[in-house]
């Protein structure tokens, strides 16, 4: 088999595992975001175990959990039986991790965790096992198989427990009312978390750098207010300073073919109308999803009155850390 088609029987072997496993979903789920809101409601913690792989899933699940605002932690359920479990407090909730749910570490500490106050959701391929009958409710991701050729190393069914994981942090997220200033609070370091927190005035050129015409000027007084603030479009304003259109370097170019007196005619024959803006009071990330979906290069920012009072340019997302 070659390595192009054995890539690709590993994709369809996850995908189908994936599929199965959304396909059985139940009311156990309901149940398990019910039980997580009401830990997260009580100031309590959930703290994820997983061993080997499970393990290294569960740190995933408990990263994600955390950035979209659950208190979440990591506890070895190894290191939970030599005193590491002074971490788990009475009201906490266990997110157990083991896709057998028989492991002998499992077996030596779910008898200790019942010592607690605390309720367990268990993600496992096997809700009949040891773990499975001594949680409170189970969140099934058994599988046909693993991508391994031996059906030994964990794969699909790693896959298929990260994305149960994803999904209950999601619907939790979305239960408790998670906004995205929410999330920005959790990122302030990275590049989501300044465009989530910087508003789109606080990122647009302004003033002498915002090249702004009236509709009755000429293109040449156009193109000249363009170079003294030294970027590639001009917002065009009527009499009462409303944008009307916009004209940039790329319209002249492509007019120069049908207007010998491009430069002396007035910039409302040729300027494109109804511009794509966004409001000064939006959030940076607005700007960047049109970035991403349109294929302009500057962006027009209009206040209340739609009067042009700033420019996104793209080329200045990478130096302000925001692409």
């Amino acid at each position: 088999m070659s390595h192009l088609k054995l890539a690709r029987q590993v994709f369809d072997i996850e995908s189908a595992a994936l599929r199965a496993v959304r396909d059985s979903l139940d009311d156990s789920f309901d149940r398990a975001v019910e039980m997580v809101c009401a830990c997260l409601a009580a100031r309590r913690k959930l703290v994820v175990l997983g061993i080997g792989k499970s393990g290294s899933i569960g740190r995933k699940i408990a990263a994600t959990l955390s950035s979209t605002g659950a208190t979440a932690v990591v506890l070895d359920p190894v290191d939970a039986l030599h005193g590491d479990l002074g971490l788990v407090q009475d009201g906490d909730l266990v997110l157990a991790l083991s896709y057998s749910g028989e492991s002998s570490e499992w077996n030596d500490l779910l008898p200790a965790l019942r010592r607690f106050s605390v309720r367990i959701i268990a993600l496992t391929g096997n809700p009949r096992s040891t773990l499975g009958r001594h949680c409170d409710t189970v969140l099934a991701v058994r599988i046909a198989r693993e991508a391994c050729p031996f059906n030994l190393a964990p794969t699909a069914s790693t896959t298929a427990t990260l994305v149960m994981g994803d999904a209950l942090a999601i619907a939790v997220m979305t239960a408790r009312g998670f906004k995205k200033q929410d999330f920005a609070k959790r990122h302030p370091a990275g590049a989501i978390g300044r465009a989530l927190l910087y508003k789109v005035g606080d990122i647009m050129r302004r003033d002498q750098r915002n090249a702004v015409a009236r509709q009755d000027q000429s293109v040449q007084d156009g193109l000249l207010t363009m170079t003294r603030a030294k970027t590639g479009s001009v917002s065009i304003v009527d009499a009462r300073g409303r944008l009307v259109g916009v004209f940039t370097d790329g319209d002249l170019r492509r007019r120069l073919a049908a207007h010998e007196d491009i430069l002396q005619r007035p910039l409302k024959e040729v300027m494109t109308r109804n511009p794509i803006t966004l409001r000064d009071d939006a959030l940076a990330v607005d700007a960047l999803r049109i970035f991403n979906e349109r294929n302009i290069d500057d962006l027009i920012v209009v206040n209340a009155r739609r009067e042009p009072v700033g420019l996104v340019d793209s080329q200045d997302l990478p130096k302000l850390k925001l692409m």
